[in-house]
């Protein structure tokens, strides 16, 4: 029907990709109001009229382990969606990142007629450079949040447009330290220390213990420290065991969520490798990278590297800006010392500040305009 709305499918895959939904879908509806959107999403997708079919908690796996845990119930999620999708038929899809998830359902339903698109190219630049091939048989289009892929991309024969990072664009270029700090109940002399141990389950496992035992030490060498622990609302209860383990009689506030407050507010993060990193680079915070891994899934990952850095502001920067320790490296004492650095070294700081705002302008694009440009194109609608 010709006066039908336009109904789009989208499948993000945990809490960074449900971040990135919301802001494309805001986007979207701004230049088709009355779009209808679901599959499976989160909180931040919800607030934009999103119907999750499905949470999505239940595509958030940690490596490869974790991983073949969950394989029957990931396989049948995707089955049931695939069918669902084929038989409603919207207009296209959108898969965003979970490309474990997202490639094999994309190909199913680009073979089924369906346009598909995957926003985020996958990190075939970093590892696991064979998925190049499942991504071209996947996706009509690829929306690229970082400039150098879309060349990358085509010179394999597929289909991508640079839109910038909407992170770029919803994180203001002067970080609002002292709002912060206010909504969060710290003074402005506080030297405050911002916990981010990651959003998976399985990262507050294998992390958390790591930085709490940093953050105690921290105190322990520099007394008045405040610390600051965003944690995803649902995993507060597997977090406070952790704390009462590994940071006794260490005051940390536990926030629901509000990650980009505590980024704001701080004076130096630890924080788990992941796109809360460049987060905090557009926050323009010193941070220090860290990592750990069950071993199996550690030993399958190192192979496959093909960069020494971990962290995206180091990635994108060519260059160890701010320091990683990953895997047997990420000591308490080794995450203390270096978070402690920073707070030594003013003059390290507002380079690292420098360095950061002009990355911060660099994927500063619009990128819920572009995006909603380059799927109208592919979708050949106005």
């Amino acid at each position: 029907m010709p006066n039908e709305p336009l109904r789009l499918a989208l499948v993000a895959g945990e809490a960074s990709g449900d971040l990135l939904g919301g802001l494309l879908l805001q986007g979207l509806k701004a230049r088709w109001p009355a779009l209808q959107a679901a599959g499976i999403g989160g909180p931040r997708l919800a607030a934009q009229g999103f119907d999750a079919w499905w949470p999505h908690e239940r595509l958030s796996v940690f490596g490869y382990v974790d991983a073949l845990g969950r394989l029957p119930e990931l396989l049948r999620i995707r089955r049931q969606l695939g069918d669902r999708l084929l038989r409603e038929r919207p207009a296209g899809f959108v898969g965003i990142d979970a490309p474990d998830f997202n490639f094999g359902l994309e190909t199913r339903l680009r073979e089924g007629g369906i346009k598909t698109i995957h926003f985020v190219c996958p990190s075939i630049w970093a590892w696991r450079g064979e998925r190049v091939a499942k991504l071209a048989h996947a996706a009509d289009h690829v929306l690229c949040l970082f400039p150098f892929e879309p060349a990358m991309l085509q010179a394999q024969g597929i289909a991508a447009t640079f839109v910038g990072h909407p992170l770029a664009d919803a994180i203001p270029l002067i970080p609002p330290s002292a709002a912060a700090r206010a909504a969060l109940g710290l003074a402005e002399s506080d030297c405050v220390v911002a916990l981010l141990p990651g959003s998976r389950r399985s990262e507050i496992v294998h992390i958390a213990p790591r930085i709490l035992a940093a953050a105690a030490l921290m105190q322990r060498q520099r007394a008045g420290l405040r610390f600051v622990m965003p944690v995803v609302p649902g995993l507060q209860s597997l977090v406070e065991p952790l704390l009462a383990r590994h940071a006794p009689g260490l005051a940390i506030a536990l926030l629901a969520g509000r990650s980009h407050e505590a980024l704001a507010a701080c004076d130096v993060t630890l924080i788990a490798s992941g796109t809360a990193t460049l987060e905090a680079a557009l926050f323009k915070r010193p941070m220090v990278i860290t990592y750990h891994l069950a071993w199996l899934n550690w030993q399958r990952m190192k192979r496959m590297r093909y960069q020494p850095w971990f962290g995206l502001p180091n990635i994108l920067s060519g260059e160890f800006v701010v320091p990683e320790l990953i895997q047997d490296a990420a000591t308490p004492e080794a995450l203390a010392r270096e978070a402690l650095a920073w707070l030594d070294d003013a003059p390290r700081v507002a380079a690292l500040q420098h360095r950061f705002t002009a990355l911060h302008h660099s994927l500063r694009q619009n990128t819920a305009q572009k995006a909603t440009d380059a799927i109208a194109q592919v979708l050949q609608i106005a």
